[in-house]
């Protein structure tokens, strides 16, 4: 049994969102999310400095994005077994709730 557990708010890092913009499909994925949350989250998840990062509508998205595409690596390598279980502390109980089912991630 494998458990994941998603950050909350205070978590958020510059360039926190770099390494996984090169994994396949990622960006396009961020992009998709940037449309839907009104926010260029590429941009801030790369070079935007800390203290733009500490908006709380900028750092949610964010903490969000970060730990959606880390699942969805996991999900692409196959690494995750069936009876996973996902959690978060704050912001990152939506990531769970995506993860898990209650909330669709939207394909395209």
């Amino acid at each position: 049994m494998i458990s994941l557990l998603a950050p909350g708010q205070g978590s958020q890092t510059p360039g926190m969102l770099s390494p996984w913009l090169d994994l396949p499909g990622a960006h396009d994925r961020v992009t998709l999310w940037s449309k839907a949350s009104g926010l260029d989250l590429v941009r801030l998840g790369t070079t935007a400095t800390a203290e733009e990062i500490t908006d709380t509508a900028v750092t949610q998205p964010l903490v969000v994005a970060a730990a959606l595409l880390a699942y969805e690596e996991l999900e692409r390598r196959g690494s995750l077994p069936a009876d996973t279980i996902a959690a978060g502390h704050s912001v990152g109980e939506l990531a769970a709730a995506a993860v898990a089912g209650p909330l669709v991630r939207r394909r395209r």
